[in-house]
């Protein structure tokens, strides 16, 4: 891997590494959009797979709500690594061409459901049967884009979990739907030797931009910071579905 292409990936992950430090989450995505610039989302996950893992089981245990943010989202976890499977074949299969469009589109969904704060609200009673098929609905996306945060971020916020308890609940969900992931990526002949050195250097720029992150997290307005990354991640979405679309017709 040449000198230009692993100073990218540690640009990509500082910053997103940054993201995550200061507002709990945005890793994946962040590091997932600036990658799938220059490669296909496939290769750009097998490089965010294993600083994803790492980094969200550290989240995971950061809090005393592990049990109980189990027993409520079981049916979500669940849900998500059968939609993985499901859709496992997207990552090599005849259409993994527009798995770039698909994510720049999430991006755009994503950015917009932040900035205009929609509120849902899902009853106790209901949280577990419609998790399940958020779940599936969530693997589905997720085993051709990487991204995990549609749909399982908003219903997330709509069972009404306190602030602290849903960063940890978004450490463990994280951490399942990475991992699911990062047996797709084997069983695709993905996730080899050669993507050592670029996820090693992911993992040394992801941690460093969340110290980074954490560090000026008092020192800034978390609220402006989340609502111009929301912006960037509008803009950077219509970039990457505009290019891939032009790319497809073209070919």
């Amino acid at each position: 891997m040449s000198e230009p292409l692993l100073l990218l990936i540690a640009a990509a992950f500082l910053l997103a590494g940054f993201v995550k430090g200061v507002i709990g989450l945005g890793l994946p995505t962040v590091s997932m959009g600036l990658l799938a610039v220059t490669m296909q989302p496939s290769h750009a996950l097998a490089i965010v797979i294993v600083p994803a893992i790492v980094t969200n089981i550290w989240q995971t245990f950061v809090g005393p709500y592990l049990r109980d943010i189990i027993r409520r989202l079981w049916p979500l976890m669940v849900g998500t690594v059968i939609g993985i499977w499901l859709n496992s074949g997207m990552l090599t299969g005849p259409y993994a061409r527009y798995g770039t469009i698909v994510l720049g589109i999430l991006l755009v969904i994503y950015a917009i459901i932040g900035l205009k704060k929609f509120s849902f609200s899902v009853p106790r009673s209901d949280e577990k049967w419609i998790g399940g098929i958020v779940g599936v609905m969530t693997g589905v996306v997720s085993a051709a884009t990487g991204v995990q945060v549609i749909p399982s971020m908003p219903f997330m916020q709509a069972i009404g979990m306190e602030k602290d308890e849903l960063v940890q609940a978004l450490g463990v969900f994280f951490t399942v739907a990475t991992l699911a992931l990062a047996f797709n990526l084997t069983a695709a002949g993905l996730l080899t030797a050669a993507t050592a050195l670029p996820g090693a250097v992911a993992m040394v720029a992801a941690f460093t931009g969340m110290f980074i992150g954490q560090a000026v997290r008092s020192r800034l307005q978390p609220d402006v910071f989340r609502r111009w990354f929301l912006i960037a991640m509008i803009l950077l979405g219509i970039y990457l579905t505009g290019s891939a679309l032009y790319n497809t017709y073209r070919a």
